[in-house]
């Protein structure tokens, strides 16, 4: 066989014990973090954005490079809806510093709470939907859906996890800077309930990949870029979907998960 294709025996069986170029190899183990920083952004950034992501990770190449490579894999990011007004930074005097750094890994329940919302599109027009998370066990604990983005969509939310939680030692709450985070109503609600609040940096989602990579799922299997007729049929969609993710994880509930 050597012989037909004009090949050096030494050559051929070289490839058999490394098939793939080191380009190849290189560009596998760039994939393996291309992936990472996707998913954690709720499959939403594009080559440009992971190209930077992947420089502040301390990796040398350019986006044309990253391009090819999220391209043969099939990996571009998911336009959903435009952002819609109304959507600002919370106030900078107010925000709590990162204590959590992405130390997404706990060793007990009712440690450390993420918790995050983001909205979907009916005919009727916005539904909110927030949702607090144990990173212990990466179960929802507690969730609230409105029609409006005030304070008390995210305090509500909270409300549920404390009443099925009853957590005995103080908790961290760990959200991004958006306003309703910084408002007097949630400072106030953290500080009667014995809870202590850490933020991600501004502009920088992969400090609360976990939640990000729950609305990435629960938009991939339930949502897309679907519009629902109703609120009500959007909430009914979306109670069955949170509700059945706390089932299937309550049986592992008191050992640690990963993603």
């Amino acid at each position: 066989m050597c012989r037909v294709f004009q090949i050096q025996r030494s050559g051929f069986y070289a490839w058999l014990k490394q098939p793939l170029s080191d380009r190849a190899i290189e560009d596998k183990r760039l994939l393996g973090y291309i992936k990472q920083f996707w998913l954690e952004t709720g499959c939403s950034y594009g080559y440009r954005n992971i190209t930077l992501d992947l420089k502040d990770q301390g990796e040398t190449c350019g986006k044309n490079r990253v391009y090819r490579v999220m391209s043969n894999a099939g990996i571009q990011a998911q336009r959903g809806y435009k952002r819609h007004r109304g959507f600002k930074g919370g106030d900078l005097s107010h925000v709590a510093p990162n204590t959590l750094n992405r130390d997404f890994k706990v060793h007990q329940p009712n440690q450390v709470w993420v918790t995050d919302f983001t909205y979907i599109r009916t005919h009727e027009g916005w539904l909110y939907l927030t949702i607090v998370l144990d990173l212990f066990s990466r179960q929802i604990v507690g969730w609230s859906m409105k029609n409006n983005p005030k304070a008390d969509l995210v305090i509500d939310a909270l409300l549920m996890a404390l009443w099925r939680r009853k957590p005995k030692a103080k908790v961290m709450i760990h959200s991004d800077q958006g306003v309703q985070y910084t408002c007097s109503d949630w400072r106030k609600f953290l500080s009667d309930n014995n809870l202590e609040a850490s933020m991600s940096r501004r502009g920088n989602c992969h400090d609360n990949a976990v939640a990000e990579s729950f609305f990435s799922l629960l938009k991939t299997e339930r949502i897309k870029r679907k519009i629902f007729k109703t609120r009500a049929e959007a909430r009914s969609e979306i109670f069955n979907y949170i509700e059945s993710s706390i089932q299937f994880s309550a049986k592992s509930a008191t050992e640690p998960l990963t993603i």
